[in-house]
């Protein structure tokens, strides 16, 4: 930890609500629900990203962790209407499409260099029988043996397991034999019934979103989690997501790390009628991710939604990883993003480099590959 990360954290707080919070950071106490509620109405911006930039460092160093890795979205028709999603089709919509098993496995080859991580999220769809998963899983171990297979959120675990009347711990189970080493944190979008039966109808329940990542863990699959933010939620509603993160980490210590979602509106039912987080804003909950979930190894600040330039700030506010090259993301992009389809492997090590920290690359289950000082 540098001499002036040290040196802003140990100065007061211009806002002297934050001092009683920053105690706490400094003796290693737990954030209570009202600490929370303090940081996200603070405009002491400087001294919020010291103590999450404290605490980071406190547990990674000065470390910050990238991937080479490609996401694959391997169908975009999907049975259930997100009032969030722009990505969506129906089976007969012209632009619908399904990857065959060759096809992923040509796109991945085409990266033209060693992947780290493959990152596999798709829609819900129900025309597709269970042994598409199966063998697609089977073929990238076969093609890849080292990579990390990353794949299916809990929401399509739960969809396949009521699709195919499996249980969710029989479907985990197949992929794992299959060759999956980790899940993706989507589908968690807000842990609120009611905001999930405004916005996400049709998708699983909190609980049920929760209880598969509990099961996950049981079976020794790590996890990641994620929160989308900047709709209809409320400061409650964020920290209560938070909250329940925390608690199930503390009884699996199953998640690998925390990403905040930034929504994009464009091309959804819900553009222009909700305001989109201004940086400060994102800025503050990356920050209060770190100081929340002190039982979280890892929180990302996720290029492709908050942009490269909020990106590096975000590495000052408790930030550690940034995600990977991803080559090409199509569903953010769907919804209106303006950052590159991909990054190349030099540019996410000087985006690092520039902050002042130190780029390590990684898998997808945060295994060091190499260290770039």
């Amino acid at each position: 930890m540098t001499n002036k990360t040290l040196k802003r954290f140990s100065a007061s707080a211009a806002d002297a609500t934050l001092n009683t919070v920053a105690e706490k950071i400094k003796k290693g106490v737990r954030l209570e629900r009202e600490d929370a509620h303090t940081l996200l109405n603070s405009n002491d911006i400087h001294f919020i990203g010291a103590m999450a930039d404290y605490k980071k460092q406190q547990l990674n160093g000065r470390l910050v962790y990238f991937t080479v890795n490609k996401q694959i979205n391997y169908t975009n028709i999907c049975s259930v209407h997100c009032q969030v999603c722009a990505y969506a089709r129906g089976k007969h919509a012209k632009d619908a499409y399904t990857m065959t098993t060759g096809e992923i496995i040509s796109e991945l080859t085409a990266s033209g260099k060693e992947l780290d991580e493959v990152h596999i999220v798709g829609g819900l769809n129900p025309d597709l029988p269970f042994d598409y998963y199966v063998s697609m899983i089977q073929e990238i171990r076969a093609h890849f043996p080292s990579i990390t297979v990353k794949a299916f959120t809990a929401t399509e675990i739960g969809y396949f397991a009521k699709l195919y009347k499996m249980d969710v711990r029989d479907v985990l189970s197949r992929f794992k034999d299959a060759g999956l080493n980790t899940l993706p944190g989507g589908g968690a979008e807000l842990l609120s019934d009611s905001i999930r039966a405004k916005l996400f109808k049709g998708k699983e329940s909190k609980d049920a979103w929760l209880g598969t990542h509990r099961v996950a863990h049981s079976l020794g699959i790590k996890t990641n989690a994620t929160m989308l933010y900047g709709h209809i939620e409320t400061d409650d509603d964020l920290i209560s997501h938070l909250e329940q993160l925390r608690t199930l980490q503390d009884e699996t210590a199953g998640f690998l790390t925390f990403v905040p979602l930034t929504f994009h509106p464009v091309n959804t039912p819900l553009e222009n009628k909700v305001t989109t987080p201004t940086g400060i804003r994102k800025l503050k909950i990356i920050a209060l991710s770190r100081l929340y979930l002190d039982n979280f190894p890892h929180i990302k600040a996720y290029w492709v939604m908050l942009s490269e330039g909020i990106t590096q700030i975000a590495l000052h506010f408790g930030a550690d990883d940034i995600d990977g090259t991803i080559g090409q993301e199509k569903v953010t992009h769907a919804a209106g993003a303006r950052t590159p389809a991909g990054l190349t492997n030099n540019k996410m090590i000087s985006m690092i480099k520039d902050t002042g920290y130190i780029p390590a690359q990684r898998n997808g289950e945060y295994k060091v590959i190499k260290i770039y000082r």
